[in-house]
């Protein structure tokens, strides 16, 4: 099992930081998606999204880094919700931000995305979902699980780290 996960990671890392044609790559079932998505495209609520987003860039990958299995990451993020909704809370209060949020565990929509000339195909997924507001701005998005939220296309030294982080994380683990 964690050598397919090693290679699902493998090959999501490699297309990623290679991939430049338009084509349409469908993220693999045993994923699991984040998405943040603020209330407008207004100057304040795009800062909110970003405090959000930030947040979860931090404390994310530390949540799902040495998973193995998406049963585990699942019950990893269900766990974890609460303390996610605890932090939300204290990003709001700190910037005084009025609206309220809502965060969503399970199969959430995902429009189509096109993103550095990839398109990523709408539907359901799973997913953990934070709807700030009424939820009508530009959302943000990456993959939880496997973990794909800390990789910059354009940051090749960073994605190759990752790379040989995760080779000998599972070389080891064998």
């Amino acid at each position: 099992m964690k050598r397919k996960i090693f290679l699902l990671l493998l090959f999501i890392l490699v297309l990623s930081v290679y991939k430049k044609t338009n084509q349409e790559i469908i993220i693999p079932d045993s994923s699991i998606r984040l998405r943040v998505i603020p209330n407008s495209n207004e100057p304040q609520d795009i800062y909110i999204k970003e405090e959000v987003k930030s947040y979860l860039e931090k404390n994310v990958y530390n949540l799902t880094k040495n998973v193995d299995s998406i049963e585990e990451a699942r019950e990893v993020i269900s766990n974890d919700i609460p303390n996610i909704k605890s932090n939300v809370d204290k990003i709001f209060h700190n910037n005084e931000y009025p609206l309220s949020y809502n965060v969503k565990y399970g199969y959430n929509y995902f429009p189509t995305k096109n993103y550095k000339g990839i398109n990523y195909k709408e539907g359901y997924y799973e997913s953990l979902v934070i709807e700030i507001g009424e939820a009508n701005g530009d959302n943000w998005w990456c993959v939880l699980f496997p973990n794909y939220c800390l990789i910059d296309k354009n940051n090749s030294s960073k994605s190759k780290s990752l790379i040989k982080e995760l080779i000998s994380k599972y070389s080891k683990n064998k």
